[in-house]
């Protein structure tokens, strides 16, 4: 079976709950890593951690502001992910379409079966 990289480093890297707390407190803006402790409730060396995965998986970039470390997420993992979930999400869409328009359907028999027996 074919895996795309997509797949194999981006599902690896978000699979885990505590980075993906980070990466969702991350999207808020730019965040030392004192703010990441906070917004995740871990200890500041597993914090550290899971910035070196996400760094390293290019999810993140770090700068230097005098002795602080503060993070910020990089965009192009996230259109990677969004330009490879597009196409199942097209599926999805056409499916949830039909599903709609049936439903509709059955309610506009039900609606008339009413008014038959309650006229």
């Amino acid at each position: 079976m074919y895996i795309s990289p997509v797949e194999s480093v981006v599902f690896e890297v978000l699979a885990d709950s505590t980075r993906r707390r980070i990466v969702e407190t991350l999207g808020a803006g730019e965040r030392p890593v004192h703010a990441l402790v906070e917004a995740v409730d871990i200890h500041q060396s597993g914090v550290s951690r899971h910035l070196r995965i996400l760094h390293a998986a290019g999810f993140v970039r770090v700068r230097a502001e005098g002795q602080k470390r503060l993070y910020s997420l990089c965009a192009e993992p996230f259109r990677e992910l969004d330009k490879w979930m597009r196409q199942y999400r097209g599926l999805w869409e056409a499916r949830l379409d039909r599903f709609g328009a049936e439903l509709d359907r059955r309610q506009k028999v039900r609606a008339g079966k009413r008014r038959e027996t309650h006229p």
